[in-house]
């Protein structure tokens, strides 16, 4: 059996996200697949050129829209995804707004959660909005209000699950049902669970949304963004938003680590969830911590979506201390092991303040009206070992008055 017949079976998801799409032997046998490091193609004929500009063959043109390394890389996404075809691009956000950008034109209307990555939100409410394109934020954890904010001009519905900072997750089917109701698109950044542990696709969801910096990639040295979904419209975001809306080309090298990092992705997500569930168990029970918020505790109050469309509970959680914002501060000025940092998925485990960090973009009354306090803090878990880990927040929440 060779490798690209393994590749193209129904096989498990650590095996596709190994094999699928490449087999050695149609590259000098070669195990690793090559870094197609070129930024032009030449063409065997002007005809050739054309038929490819104009799609009426697949094909190489102009490194900006598609690369071998890349092409191999969203076809193994888009399987990971159980969807039908992938995009890359040069960041998270490159890729949103290469989607909105594609997808919207003035007039429309966006209903998107009311917890996004502060970036995200500030696309949306201040860089879609002054281009005519009018947003309805909405709780959620409420389909009722999802509903509620549907117009006859709502043409997406975006969210994140689990959402950051908070990891409030959403009911994949329940919006994608409603949107279908309405005829509206359905896009789901689902960067914190990845699709090790929740492929939204499966649920009816239309885009899949990724910051490839962060779990696919794994390891805190690249920047990178993807797209997953029904191939029309995936085709529409890579002709127009990827083309020349946005340039948000990933490249050649970055491409290749992706692929690299997804290699260990499944075994990487089984540490990072058992090192969460020990640790926000540990913090649960800690007097100065008020609530912690993570799927895999028993008092999550979204438990039962976790069990039915996601594999496991991932590495990020949330706690609120019992303090204000100087206790925040303390807490993240104390740790010695855990590094301070805003990313999230590397191997290493970072923690940050959001209403200081990555939402200080919302306005103060929105943080706290979206439950984004002043000594909520976000963490997330690496590989290290857990015990190391309870050792560092125990010394620094001693500090925390």
């Amino acid at each position: 059996m060779t490798s690209q017949h393994r590749s193209n079976c129904r096989a498990g998801f650590p095996t596709r996200a190994i094999h699928h799409g490449y087999d050695p032997m149609a590259h000098d046998g070669a195990l690793t697949a090559p870094i197609y490091m070129t930024s032009t193609y030449a063409l065997e004929s002007a005809e050739a050129g054309r038929d490819i500009l104009t799609g009426a063959r697949t094909g190489y043109l102009y490194g900006r829209t598609r690369n071998p390394t890349q092409a191999l890389l969203e076809e193994r996404l888009a399987s990971l995804e159980g969807a039908e075809a992938g995009l890359v691009f040069a960041s998270g956000m490159g890729a949103i707004s290469s989607v909105m950008w594609s997808l919207l034109k003035a007039g429309d209307e966006v209903v998107a959660s009311n917890t996004l990555y502060g970036n995200s939100y500030t696309l949306l409410t201040e860089g879609m909005a002054q281009f005519g394109i009018k947003i309805h934020l909405a709780d959620f954890s409420r389909l009722d209000r999802v509903g509620a904010a549907l117009t006859p001009r709502t043409k997406l519905i975006y969210f994140e699950t689990p959402a950051n900072p908070n990891v409030l997750v959403i009911d994949l089917a329940g919006v994608a049902e409603i949107a279908r109701g309405h005829g509206a698109l359905t896009a789901v950044d689902s960067t914190f669970a990845s699709p090790a542990l929740q492929r939204p696709a499966e649920f009816g969801i239309d885009l899949v949304l990724h910051s490839a910096t962060k779990f696919l990639g794994g390891h805190g040295d690249l920047l990178g963004g993807v797209l997953a979904g029904r191939a029309a419209l995936v085709d529409q975001v890579r002709k127009k938003g990827l083309r020349y809306l946005t340039g948000a080309t990933l490249s050649p090298m970055n491409a290749f680590l992706i692929l690299r990092g997804l290699k260990t992705l499944a075994i990487r997500m089984e540490r990072h969830c058992a090192n969460a569930q020990k640790i926000a168990e540990w913090l649960e029970r800690h007097p100065k911590v008020a609530a912690v918020s993570y799927p895999g505790l028993e008092s999550f109050p979204q438990r039962d979506i976790v069990r039915r469309q996601m594999d496991g509970a991932g590495s990020l959680l949330s706690f609120e201390l019992k303090g204000d914002l100087a206790a925040g501060m303390k807490l993240l000025n104390s740790v010695e092991l855990i590094t301070r940092a805003v990313s999230l998925g590397d191997a290493e485990t970072l923690i940050q303040h959001p209403a200081s960090m990555t939402h200080a973009s919302y306005p103060a009354e929105e943080r706290r009206r979206y439950g984004i306090g002043d000594s909520l803090i976000r963490l997330s878990v690496g590989l290290e070992d857990a015990d190391d880990l309870i050792a560092d927040l125990d010394q620094a929440l001693e500090r925390v008055e």
